[in-house]
């Protein structure tokens, strides 16, 4: 069993899509510009919310002024509605409960900013206790840069021999195998199986009774 499990939060932890979409909408709908279909951004996020706002916008207006006139639109309205939709995927709070109770320390390397990141684990998993929430912070190169990854471990004082890093997109598997980690592929997120394939994990789960199951296993 490894001492250590990094989640990746949108996609793997919590279903978030509806509530991403529903403010980027607002930010776009705000500017005059087109909107999406909620299912359109499964392809837009996982680069943090810069990236996803530069995929959302018109080809012509990606310009770097555009993007954080979005971002200035989109925070304050997603730091008031984050939760109204979202929630956590099937079985995710009896995973942790579980793993935690075996002893496994647990910690979220998301690209989510920092401020919706603290807020959504501590409302949706109030009885976990995480060694660490890592959200974007300018500090630290988003993923798959693997500083976050090494961040964690260090704080931990855990070899990464000893650690699993589990996500939903290429994103995640490139994070982790840049990381010379364990790494793990969940197929109820927001990216394909097939995506998850082409990285070639250590591991995909479909379920999270699968997952359990693999991250007990000596």
């Amino acid at each position: 069993m490894k001492k250590l499990a990094i989640f990746d939060l949108d996609g793997t932890l919590l279903n978030t899509l509806a509530d991403l979409a529903k403010a980027t909408n607002f930010a776009l709908a705000q500017q005059g510009f087109p909107t999406h279909e909620t299912d359109a951004y499964r392809t837009f996020v996982g680069n943090g919310i810069n990236k996803l706002f530069e995929r959302a916008l018109p080809a012509t207006q990606r310009d770097p002024e555009t993007i954080l006139k979005t971002r200035s639109l989109f925070v304050p309205y997603y730091n008031a509605h984050n939760a109204d939709f979202s929630k956590p995927y099937p079985g995710i709070p009896t995973l942790l409960t579980a793993l935690q109770a075996k002893g496994m320390k647990l910690a979220v390397a998301s690209n989510k900013y920092q401020a919706a990141t603290s807020k959504l684990i501590a409302q949706y998993f109030p009885t976990i206790t995480f060694q660490a929430v890592y959200g974007q912070r300018d500090e630290i190169p988003s993923k798959p840069d693997p500083t976050v990854i090494h961040v964690i471990c260090k704080e931990a004082n855990i070899n990464e021999a000893d650690i699993v890093y589990i996500g939903d997109s290429h994103v995640d598997m490139e994070t982790g195998k840049n990381a010379n980690v364990c790494t793990v592929g969940v197929s109820w997120g927001f990216r394909p199986r097939s995506v998850l394939e082409d990285f070639h994990p250590d591991f995909i789960a479909d379920t999270h009774e699968e997952l359990l199951q693999y991250l007990l296993s000596d």
